[in-house]
């Protein structure tokens, strides 16, 4: 292992903030890790303050304009987020993912507390909502590569499925209390509150990120000379694609993605609608997978090493997709409920072992770069499956267009088990 000197990521910028050999040596269970904790802290704190700042932005942007301007300013982050993303990645590499993690999240609190200033003083319509869009995309591109980056970086190999689990559990817990929190911050003060609230959470996550602590890179990696941006870029689209697991795990993970998110969002949608459930119903559906995902989180986060992670994450792919496809043919709300848990039980364990696998194979000094490719398919790229969703289920109904990304979500786990590499995966002990 190298020095507490050694250098972050590829580059030559140097970070203090590194485990000392002697106790990076020594392997403690990720939830009983202080360093691991001291991230998870700021890690949930981070996507708290996201959770409520989506809330305030759309009830100050629907405020303030119509529904189409509105929308526009909703959507105006999506842009140079996946514009920039891969480029987001080779910087999180080459200045370290700790530090742009900081960086990143002290410039979204920043933005975030200056917009809440604004509408405290004066009510200046939708130019300062849309910059502060804007400018959440374009941070977004560097934050999200950075945060995939830092858990192999702050526990062993061998604890990775285990951090995972916390994720889950962390984006869980923000997805269920945020919203209240930002409705709550909404009805005492406004848009200006929710904004004042989301800024604070963000704020508290950046005295926990800097007590955390890195793992050193090994030799080879941490003496790695950076090249030009678009040299690193390139370096890292040949790692991933000339990688025997990690290339078709993008694969897989790209036609999981495009099979999941039409029926979750649009499709479900509409089969509540169809059957009469209403919204009520639709949350509940909603709350199924949820419970589902969580549950196999916690599992995770306890027990850690899931043996024969390849295999494992091609079966819950294949049996997830037969759950996807059967949801549409559920009649009732509490068996679909229950096809939802199923669901969320599946995805939640295949994305798990997805990710520890990602983070294990990579060579460390890629793991910014390839954790933007990852979010670029799964964020930038599978949400455009949704329109075309939607004007398949007018054209052919709900049973036909689930089945179709059943399938699609299947070829995944199909494509698991025709790379033996990635079939036999393993994660580390």
């Amino acid at each position: 292992m190298g020095s507490p000197s050694v250098a972050e990521g590829a580059g030559p910028v140097a970070d203090t903030a590194v485990i000392p050999p002697t106790v990076a040596d020594s392997v403690r269970a990720a939830h009983r890790d202080p360093n691991v904790l001291r991230w998870l802290g700021a890690y949930t704190a981070s996507m708290l303050g996201d959770n409520v700042y989506y809330i305030a932005l759309s009830w100050a942007a629907v405020r303030a304009g119509s529904p189409s301007e509105a929308g526009a300013v909703m959507a105006a982050s999506a842009v140079p987020r996946a514009v920039l993303l891969l480029g987001g990645g080779v910087i999180a590499d080459r200045f370290g993912p700790r530090r742009v993690v900081i960086g990143s999240d002290a410039v979204r609190c920043a933005a975030v507390l200056a917009v809440a200033a604004l509408l405290f003083v004066t009510t200046p319509g939708l130019w300062p909502l849309a910059a502060l869009a804007l400018v959440f995309g374009t941070v977004d591109a560097v934050f999200m590569p950075a945060v995939g980056a830092l858990p192999a970086r702050i526990t062993a190999p061998g604890q990775l499925a285990r951090v995972q689990g916390l994720r889950g559990l962390a984006i869980r817990v923000a997805g269920v209390v945020g919203a209240p929190l930002g409705g709550l911050g909404v009805a005492m003060g406004g848009a200006a509150a929710a904004f004042g609230l989301a800024g604070l959470l963000i704020a508290l996550s950046l005295p926990l990120l800097i007590t955390v602590r890195l793992r050193p890179l090994p030799d080879g990696e941490a003496a790695r000379e950076a090249g030009t941006a678009w040299a690193d870029l390139a370096d890292g689209l040949r790692h991933v694609r000339r990688h025997q697991v990690l290339g078709p795990l993008m694969l897989a993970i790209a036609l999981g993605d495009f099979g999941f998110v039409g029926p979750l969002n649009v499709g479900l949608t509409l089969l509540a609608d169809r059957r009469g459930w209403g919204s009520t119903g639709m949350g509940w559906v909603l709350a199924g997978f949820g419970v589902g995902a969580g549950a196999v989180s916690l599992l995770l986060a306890v027990r850690g090493r899931v043996p024969r992670a390849g295999l494992t994450a091609a079966c819950s792919i294949l049996a997830a997709s037969v759950a996807i496809g059967s949801l549409a043919y559920v009649p009732q709300l509490a068996g679909a409920v229950g096809v939802a848990l199923l669901i969320g039980l599946l995805a939640g364990l295949s994305g798990a072992m997805c990710g520890a696998l990602l983070q294990t194979q990579a060579d460390p000094a890629y793991l910014g770069r390839i954790t933007a490719v990852a979010s670029l398919v799964s964020l930038g790229l599978a949400p455009l499956s949704m329109p075309f969703a939607a004007a398949a289920i007018g054209a052919f109904g709900l049973g036909p267009v689930f089945v179709a990304s059943a399938v699609v979500c299947g070829l995944g786990g199909v494509v698991v088990l025709c790379f033996p590499h990635l079939r036999r995966a393993e994660l580390p002990a």
